[in-house]
Order: C-alpha cells, then structure tokens, then sequence
C-alpha cells in the first residue's frame, strides 16, 4: 500500500473524507524556525518542551487547556460582559447552562480546573483518607495528598496495557473498590475520584454499564461519586459509539444520564467548555454547597465570579451549549482518530482504541534501548520539537513525580508522549504534518540518547524540571 496523503485518506481506511464542520473567519501566523534555531530553543528550555517560548513552536500540541478556539457567538458574549462584583448577570447564565447540560443543583464558579479540585479536596478529604481513583491526574492527585488524602489506583488493568483493546479502559474495577471499602471502612473514604475520560491512561472513557454499577456499589455503603467532567463530552461520544443501547441517543442525554449517577462534579472549562479560562464545581448537597461556597470566597473570589470576569462565565455558558453539539464533538474526536489512524498504518506504537483529546506515543516502544530512568518520553517529546517545531509533552516517570514516605520516583507502566489536539485550531493537513514528522522521529529512534534531569521542582515537577542529554 502507497503512503496515505491527504486526498486518499479517507478511501484507504474504508470511510468517506470528512471536513471540520466549520469554516475560518481569523488566521494567527506561525513561525517556522530552522532545526539550528530549534536546537537553540530547546537547550536554553532544559529539553522541557513546556519551557519553550510558543514563538519558537510552529504546531502547538502541548495541550488542550485553554487552548481551544472560541466561536463567533463566543466572542460576541464578551462584549456582553456584566462585571459587576457580585451577582453578575453572566454567573446566572453559567449558572443555568450547568444544571441544564449537567444536571447539578449547586454551582460554584473556579478560575480555572485546579482551583475547583482545591476546593472540593479542602472541603471533603480528612487526614489519612483514601481517595480511590480510575488513574491518578497529576493536579488532582496533589490537592488530594495537600488535603491529607491517600489516593489508590482502581482502574482496571487493561489500561495499563497501551496495545490492549478494551473499548472502556477508563472503567473503574469493583473488585478493587471492594477490597479498598472491606480493608479500611466506607467511612475512611472520602470519595471515589472518577475522571471521564481518563487522560494518563490515553483518553480512555469509562461506559455508563460502570458508572452505574459503580453508583450501586456506593450507595449500599453510603460513599460518594465525584465525577472529573473536564473531557466528558468526549467520554459520551465513546459510549454513543461503543455502547449498547445508546447510539441513538444524543451526546446531551448521554452527559445528562452519566452525571447523574455522580454526586459533584469539577470542572476545567478549558477543555470542553471550550474557553481559554475558568472551571466550576457543581454539586446536589446543601451543605457541601454551603462549604464550597464559603471557601471559594476566601480562595478564588465572590461565590458569584470564583476568579472569573463577567465575560469569560458568559463565553463559557455559550461554550457549554455548543460543546454538546453532535457535529462538533464527532468532528473534534474525529481529527484524533484520523491522526491515529494514519500513525498505526506506519507502524507507530501508540496507545489503543485511540483516545478522545490526544493521540500518546508508547515511548518505550519507541525508545526500548533507554532505561525509563534516562525519561524516555520527555526525550521523544524533544526529538520531535526538534524535528519539526511539534510541540507534544511527556506523560510518564517525570509526570508521575515521587513517592512522598521513599524519594524515589514513581515507575508508571504507562511511558507516554502526547499529542494533544485542541480544539477547533488546527486542520486535517496539520494532522499530515503532524503524522510525518512523528515517523520521522521513529526512523531515527535507535541512534537517540535519552535524557538526565537537572533541577526538579518541589510540585508537578513535569511543569519545571529541567534535563541535559546523556
């Protein structure tokens, strides 16, 4: 079979070309930059792609938190921005979008995603708890340790397996729930950490069959479900698509039915909500909401703007109601699909069913010559900057940070690079780009050195560390 190009992509896997169900109305240039400037770059960033200038990055796929472009209506609702202190006219309209699109009774607006995990962690963890969860989320772990709380891993062991094929790797193991609640006791659980879908394990979702066997198994011992709803419209479509039962049914009804087996939910409103800042929480309980509330106060601001302009909880009201949209959602995981597709056809090791937000590399497949000690993501990470000026991040042993009673690292199964398509931004032929410039990095794989780390950070290392060549 010849290599795919953009024109016959989509007869070579069986299935019509699709184009993005929008058109382009502004254009941000990017800077294309030489490998010696590249080189340059990347010295002076400590081989930490996260320490690059975006000047300096030609496709930006470090992530898709705030990355997103907003629409035309998005815009036009900054101009309608009420920024007065308290009970502004916006925080009613997020306010109404959240309970219509969720379900939740009581919403308290954050600054952005970890300042919503801060608040629900102060709020609900005591000391030594356990904070069972399907894979840890780097910020979401720390609020939850900051608050004196114990988080255990409860996801089932397909996920930690990049080539297995189960459709819901995402899924919460009730057996292990189980053993958890007869070890310490339902009432040293503070909750169960659910996130749909889950990112370090690939943007694997979790299926409503869990989710409700879940709620069963909680409710006969009186533990809550808190839901991380940062990538639950993508969660939906994979239930939409690999669910039965539910392919006629809309993305909206799906979210609508999957949060109601949940008691809370947070937010990064920089990822399905579609704007550049803010997040929420939402709970049904009075008096969590009563304490949330309070605490939001002294934290991020009035419990009528939580750290937000008027105008960025308007854009992510309108966010809201478009991120449910079953054009757009198919189009945004279809752009993820068709990068990975196109990767798999060469051969490219990378996590699989492809995820919903990002396509992650198997770095040690790439790189099995390189100790996971010599960080064999963030090395790919960097290879890739600079081959092409693709900016990815690494989601592995640097991610993973240290164990706080031994020192040493975290050694995940999962070594992972990701590429993380936000959404609305790029088009199909920078997919192709994308797609070429990670195989040229594969051709080259057995001659690259891995990296050292030279300063690390006391918190969320992977943000700041900086690394030299072996």
């Amino acid at each position: 079979m010849s290599e795919p190009t953009p024109k016959t992509m989509g007869q070579q896997f069986g299935r019509r070309s699709w184009a993005e169900p929008w058109k382009i109305k502004m254009v941000e240039p990017l800077a294309v930059t030489t490998r010696e400037q590249r080189e340059k770059a990347l010295q002076e960033a400590g081989y930490n792609t996260f320490l690059l200038k975006s000047e300096d990055v030609y496709i930006d796929l470090l992530t898709d938190s705030g990355t997103s472009a907003m629409s035309d209506r998005q815009w036009a609702g900054l101009m309608l921005g009420d920024e007065a202190y308290a009970g502004s006219r916006n925080f009613y309209r997020l306010e109404a979008a959240i309970q219509k699109v969720y379900g939740y009774k009581y919403i308290v607006p954050t600054h952005q995603g970890r300042g919503a995990e801060h608040l629900i962690s102060q709020a609900v963890i005591k000391k030594g708890q356990i904070v069972p969860g399907n894979m840890y989320f780097t910020t979401t772990r720390l609020h939850q340790e900051l608050a004196g709380g114990i988080f255990q891993d409860v996801i089932i062991d397909e996920a930690h397996d990049p080539a297995n094929l189960h459709p819901f790797k995402g899924n919460v193991d009730l057996d292990k729930v189980q053993a958890i609640i007869d070890k310490h006791g339902a009432e040293n659980i503070a909750y169960i950490s659910v996130a749909g879908t889950v990112n370090m394990a690939g943007g694997q979702p979790i299926s409503m069959a869990n989710i409700k066997a879940l709620r069963a198994l909680c409710d006969r011992y009186g533990v809550k479900i808190y839901l991380d709803a940062t990538r639950m419209m993508e969660n939906a479509f994979f239930i939409q698509q690999r669910e039965e039962g539910y392919a006629e049914k809309s993305i909206a009804e799906i979210v609508r039915e999957f949060c109601s087996y949940t008691d809370a939910a947070w937010m990064s409103a920089k990822k399905d909500n579609l704007v550049n800042i803010g997040g929420w929480l939402a709970v049904n309980d009075w008096e969590l909401f009563e304490e949330l509330r309070n605490l939001v106060v002294v934290y991020e601001g009035l419990h009528t703007y939580g750290g937000l302009a008027g105008r960025d909880m308007e854009a992510m009201a309108i966010g809201i109601e478009e991120s449910v949209d079953d054009q757009h959602i198919r189009s945004r995981v279809g752009q993820v699909l068709y990068l990975g597709e196109l990767l798999l056809h060469w051969g490219i090791p990378i996590v699989q069913p492809i995820g919903g937000h990002a396509i992650f590399l198997d770095a040690k497949a790439f790189y099995p010559h390189l100790k996971q000690v010599e960080f064999p993501a963030q090395t790919l990470a960097a290879e890739l900057y600079l081959d092409s000026g693709i900016r990815s991040m690494e989601r592995g042993i640097v991610s993973a940070g240290r164990d706080p009673k031994t020192g040493d690292h975290y050694y995940p199964k999962l070594e992972l690079t990701r590429l993380t398509i936000p959404r609305r931004v790029y088009t199909q032929a920078h997919m192709d780009v994308v797609a070429e410039a990670v195989k040229a990095v594969y051709d080259a794989r057995e001659s690259t050195r891995g990296l050292k780390m030279v300063y690390e950070p006391k918190y969320l290392r992977f943000f700041q560390a900086r690394f030299e060549r072996l």
